[in-house]
């Protein structure tokens, strides 16, 4: 199966930003369609943002406008580019593929990458 590693997490300011990254060590081509997923103290895990093999992006609405996701299928890397953030983002962030519709995740969880947003 294909094991996902993620990074670029750490303690920024509110209004910083970071770049997360998610490395595949299989195709992320044939996967499919690709997710960053986020969890929260005390909270589900939820999916914030999502991009298709062709790069059709969806996002919650709750970072819609701040965040960008992407893909490099050469690479079998996933992005996720996070401005303007805030202390409602922290969370230990993951990708993973995605199974359509019902959203949940098609492959084992990774270690994730924690975001603390904290002035």
């Amino acid at each position: 199966q294909v094991q996902l590693v993620e990074s670029g997490g750490g303690l920024v300011q509110p209004g910083g930003s970071l770049r997360l990254s998610c490395a595949a060590s299989g195709s992320i081509f044939s996967i499919g369609t690709m997710g960053w997923y986020r969890q929260a103290p005390g909270k589900q895990r939820e999916l914030v943002a999502r991009i298709s093999v062709g790069g059709r992006t969806n996002y919650a609405d709750s970072v819609k406008g701040r965040f960008t996701i992407s893909r490099d299928n050469a690479k079998n890397t996933v992005y996720l580019q996070m401005n303007s953030l805030q202390p409602e983002d922290t969370a230990v962030y993951y990708c993973n593929a995605v199974r359509i519709p019902t959203m949940s995740p098609l492959l084992s969880w990774g270690q994730g990458t924690q975001v603390t947003v904290s002035s």
